[in-house]
């Protein structure tokens, strides 16, 4: 498959980057964000697209999004009254602080990745290792160090991914018993200087 790989997207392109957002993370995200048709319109209109670096196809369709995050802001955002918006004030009374349990704290030297993912159909095809390399890219723009992420235990691919790509463990966060809510027991923080 060729692909193209640019900052941001259009509005035209929002509901497909969030759909590909909610097809990656919604196993640690389905009871804080669910049902899924509101989550879609929550992250639909959280997504800023000053935030992400985009695959597209030969024929212009998104197949991949790697989100990031600076002091500036994020691939998805919100706060406490945009969820309140989306959900209503009781219910954002406790989706906000577990949402907060999976924030991580910012560096001025390193660029944190927000999340990426690929289409089903674009598996397999280097796709994820180009946006990488394209996040690389950013990071180095941005005159950062190195690039952190979280990868959760149920998902041994991913960090296969990034330890080919020379990231490397440097910690380990447990989630106790809120695990039965997010759906793994622990992420590993993952650095890659650059």
């Amino acid at each position: 498959m060729e692909f193209t790989i640019s900052k941001g997207f259009s509005e035209d392109e929002r509901s497909r980057v969030a759909d590909l957002y909610w097809a990656a993370f919604s196993g640690k995200l389905h009871y804080v964000l669910g049902p899924p048709a509101k989550a879609l319109r929550f992250l639909s209109d959280q997504l800023n697209p000053a935030f992400a670096l985009v695959a597209r196809d030969a024929g212009h369709r998104v197949q991949g999004v790697a989100g990031f995050k600076t002091a500036e802001g994020s691939l998805i955002g919100g706060n406490l009254r945009d969820i309140a918006r989306s959900y209503g004030f009781l219910s954002a009374c406790w989706r906000g602080p577990l949402l907060g349990l999976v924030e991580r704290e910012l560096s001025d030297d390193t660029l944190l990745m927000d999340g990426i993912c690929v289409a089903g159909e674009a598996r397999g095809q280097g796709l994820g290792s180009a946006l990488l390399n394209a996040i690389r890219e950013t990071a180095k723009a941005q005159g950062k160090s190195s690039i952190r992420l979280d990868v959760i235990d149920t998902n041994p691919r991913a960090r296969a991914l990034y330890e080919r790509f020379g990231f490397e463990a440097t910690g380990q966060e447990h989630l106790g018993p809120f695990r039965l809510i997010f759906g793994f027991r622990s992420a590993t923080r993952m650095i890659c200087h650059i």
